[in-house]
């Protein structure tokens, strides 16, 4: 049973009690991301999920760090597009500690500078990693060819030259103008009740932020192929198409589109280039929804020689599927694969948390089991085969190879 309740600042707590298990999973979620960032200041968003483990007022880096270790929990954080996530997991009896460790990171980091500038350098070499990974970078490349000058186009690690900018006054600045509490949830999943509320409205329930208004602009879905040489062992091709925005009425038609063309084993993008013609070792589809906008990726990677063949075969893959849909069996396997997926992860504290602060996040609502189970069972063969004929029209597409004039 999932309880939730609105502190009077504005950030809304989401519980789910789960009495069968001995753990719990507590996740600070903030409606801000690379999307919310100027120009000047993109990166900063991954770079103040760094600082917030650099050192509070009472407790130092490796102090945060002792303090999950020393009960047997873990804690992580995770930036995106449109929202960041500061989390942990620990055992039922810690998880009121767990969550005033967390609500110390939130309202009491200090933001050192000596540990800024070290930090600086950890990021610095975070996007260097990035750089050395051409099946990272070319996810990144599309983004920028489809968004173009729209900040979801921006990289969510920023560039080495925003870093560099960054001083404790520009974190604490961002903070109390984007971290303020109508973009605050705090979700709670695992074996509490409904005591930890009140623990969780203690330390959020009172706090003011900035009243910066910030009016999201749709973006413009582009045309534009984006090529990166770069010295590589093989080429790496991304394919995108316009999808959905979270919450669409056609959001389960799409996923299970998305299953039956190249998100698993038995998909088609799967079967036809790496096991019928052994063009790639690594070749899948996903769908990225935002807030207002999606976008479905194709990739593929293949040595240079073979970048025609591969393309060639994705395009005549979506030709059939644009033509002839799904069939029965795809459909059918495709719902007990999705509903199989979606009931193991329930298993976890942890996508329990996840599923519930984003979905009150960014959709203020929660669908019960039954509901998405229901969802998924209404899908159509004829549903998914007019989705596919809508998407699979202009696309972008982005390459990182050694190659550099290659034609699509």
């Amino acid at each position: 049973m999932i309880k939730n309740y609105t502190c009077q600042n504005g950030v809304r707590i989401v519980l789910e009690n789960i009495p069968t298990v001995r753990s719990a999973a507590i996740g600070v979620w903030i409606k801000t991301g690379s999307r919310n960032e100027s120009p000047e200041l993109n990166g900063i968003s991954h770079f103040l999920e760094h600082m917030f483990f650099k050192g509070t007022k009472t407790r130092n880096a490796r102090e945060i760090a002792e303090s999950f270790d020393s009960i047997g929990g873990q804690v992580n954080a995770f930036t995106s597009k449109e929202y960041t996530c500061y989390y942990a997991k620990v055992l039922d009896n810690h998880a009121s500690y767990a969550l005033e460790v967390l609500a110390d990171m939130f309202f009491n980091s200090t933001f050192d500078k000596e540990e800024l500038e070290k930090e600086k350098g950890v990021v610095c070499e975070e996007i260097k990693m990035y750089e050395d990974t051409p099946d990272d970078i070319v996810h990144d490349l599309l983004s920028q060819a489809v968004y173009q000058n729209h900040p979801l186009g921006y990289p969510i690690l920023g560039t080495e030259e925003t870093l560099s900018t960054f001083t404790s006054d520009t974190l604490k600045k961002y903070v109390y103008d984007m971290y303020t509490p109508d973009k605050v949830v705090i979700s709670v999943a695992g074996n509490v009740n409904e005591e930890m509320i009140k623990e969780v409205e203690k330390y959020f329930g009172s706090y003011e932020g900035g009243q910066t208004k910030q009016e999201l602009i749709k973006p413009v879905f582009h045309q534009n192929h984006f090529t990166r040489t770069k010295e590589t062992e093989q080429a790496h091709l991304c394919i995108g198409y316009e999808g959905l925005e979270i919450g669409h009425e056609d959001s389960y038609s799409l996923i299970v589109l998305n299953n039956v063309l190249g998100g698993s084993m038995s998909s088609r993008l799967f079967q036809e280039v790496r096991e019928e013609r052994g063009l790639a070792y690594s070749v899948y589809s996903y769908h990225s929804s935002y807030l207002d906008s999606g976008m479905v990726t194709i990739y593929g990677g293949t040595g240079a020689n073979q970048l025609d063949s591969l393309y060639n075969t994705v395009k005549e893959t979506l030709d059939v599927f644009k033509r002839d849909g799904i069939t029965e069996k795809e459909l059918r396997n495709s719902k007990e694969q999705l509903k199989g997926s979606l009931m193991l992860s329930l298993e976890s504290t942890n996508s329990r948390m996840s599923r519930n602060g984003k979905n009150e996040l960014l959709l203020r609502k929660h669908r019960s089991l039954d509901d998405m189970i229901e969802k998924i069972d209404q899908v159509t063969a004829e549903g998914v085969h007019q989705l596919a004929n809508k998407i699979f029209t202009e696309h972008s597409s982005s390459l990182v190879s050694p190659l550099e004039n290659w034609k699509r």
